[in-house]
């Protein structure tokens, strides 16, 4: 992709198949180019319109009228790429539009753009930062109310904020240090005391931790977070998958066994999205396949965030005594969720005494998965488990993997810089740091980001955006 080429570009920025199809147009020529076959039903000519304005009109082919259209007028610099921009909003005909494109190419008007191109040159144009334009490419992907949610925040610069406030910390802190290597002929001279320093890089530090820290939440609203469903053969686990999703995904059977691999599939509770993984069946077994889906469970286990025991209730006891040992060891920093499938199979008055076998601080459920009892008091207690609700409105949510490693980086700078400080190294080592620190920062918001990284972000973007 040529950064700065100067072209006017046009694409088609809907999906194929729908009512209404819209063609985006941005550059310098955008309005030529577009006036060379829209006719306004009446008024001025186009060119002359003023930004922000929808005109009704055709667009034609010589002599032939292909369409009535809608023609939406952008000015730079107030439009999404910051350049003059025109949308032209017809019928969703593949034949229309691709007849429409024909003609903006027509006589080197425009080229054709590439993936991401309009919102790289919003980018370049300073519209957004690259935070921000990273986020488009998750609001267009998201596919839960969570996802949705952490990606507007984003787009909406709730990010670049924060890293801007950081920063400035940080500058404050370099200015201070470099005032006083300008004056370090002067040795009684100290521009920084070194308490307020220590305690403003203590203060930026736990600040960019945190950050880090939001990375497991943030890559689970983005991607699901995982739930793994664990128990003996035949505890209904299969079945409540498939309740879960309210899709037959798994094969249900009486047979000991059936389930030997990994089944995945996501579903949505509350707005946020779990990645349900139902398992082989936990026993004894000389079977080498079984075998190797039961490796599988244990693997299911360690990468899950939420584990769902489940037991047979008329079983419970010597369920909970085969498994405990094996499972709740793999299951330290998780929620554990006790299920205790088939409840309906059981006498009346026995789920108090089968609940005295779990320890306290493992949370407990009587359900039926065939019966579907108790499934919405189950989704609840998954989604308290998410422990999303303690995820407030004001807090900055790290999704992306190119942002978290900046943060690491910048962790690990500031970090140096407190021990500098403790161990009252010289001040132009500290300043060195410092200014490390700000740099990884800057990377996140693009402002030192190479042609290399922009190409490798924006080529995974849709065409016309």
């Amino acid at each position: 992709m040529t950064h700065t080429d100067g072209s006017t570009i046009c694409a088609i920025a809907t999906p194929p198949g729908g009512a209404l199809g819209i063609i985006r147009v941005s550059g310098t020529k955008a309005t030529e180019t577009v006036d060379k076959f829209f006719r306004p039903a009446k008024g001025s000519p186009f060119p002359q319109r003023k930004g922000g304005t929808a005109t009704f009109g055709t667009i034609v082919d010589g002599n032939e009228v292909l369409d009535e259209v809608v023609v939406t007028l952008f000015r730079a610099p107030h439009s999404y790429t910051g350049e003059d921009t025109v949308e032209i909003s017809c019928h969703g005909s593949e034949y229309i539009m691709s007849r429409a494109l024909q003609l903006l190419i027509a006589n080197d008007g425009c080229r054709m753009a590439q993936p991401g191109e309009y919102t790289l040159r919003a980018f370049l144009n300073g519209k957004i930062d690259l935070s921000q334009a990273e986020a488009v490419a998750d609001v267009i992907a998201s596919t839960s109310k969570a996802a949705h949610d952490v990606a507007i925040k984003q787009m909406r610069g709730g990010f670049s904020h924060k890293l801007k406030g950081l920063q400035e910390k940080l500058l404050h802190l370099t200015s201070l240090m470099e005032l006083e290597l300008d004056f370090s002929d002067h040795e009684e001279l100290e521009f920084a005391d070194r308490r307020e320093l220590k305690s403003l890089c203590l203060e930026i530090e736990t600040e960019i931790s945190r950050l880090c820290d939001s990375f497991t939440i943030g890559n689970a609203m983005k991607n699901g977070i995982p739930v793994a469903i664990v128990g003996e053969t035949n505890t209904g686990k299969s079945t409540l998958l498939n309740v879960l999703l309210n899709d037959d995904k798994a094969i249900v059977s009486d047979i000991k066994g059936t389930t030997r691999d990994i089944i995945e599939d996501t579903a949505s509770i509350g707005g946020v999205m779990f990645r349900f993984i139902d398992t082989a069946g936990i026993r004894e077994t000389n079977d080498k396949v079984e075998c190797m889906g039961i490796a599988k469970t244990f693997k299911a286990i360690e990468q899950a965030s939420i584990v769902l025991l489940m037991l047979d209730a008329s079983t419970a006891m010597f369920q909970w005594t085969e498994l405990a040992d094996k499972v709740l060891p793999l299951c330290k920093d998780k929620q554990v969720i006790v299920a205790f499938n088939k409840s309906d199979l059981i006498a009346e008055g026995h789920e108090a005494l089968i609940g005295k076998l779990i320890p306290d601080g493992l949370t407990t459920i009587f359900i039926s998965a065939k019966g579907k009892k108790n499934i919405p008091a189950l989704k609840q207690l998954i989604m308290q488990a998410s422990s999303l609700n303690q995820v407030s409105d004001e807090d900055v949510i790290v999704t992306n993997t190119r942002h978290l490693n900046a943060l690491r980086l910048s962790l690990g700078c500031i970090k140096r810089v407190n021990e500098g400080l403790d161990a009252n190294i010289p001040t132009d080592l500290v300043s060195q740091d410092l200014r490390e620190c700000i740099y990884h920062l800057s990377d996140i918001a693009g402002e030192v980001t190479t042609d290399a990284v922009l190409g490798n972000i924006f080529e995974h973007f849709c065409i016309g955006k």
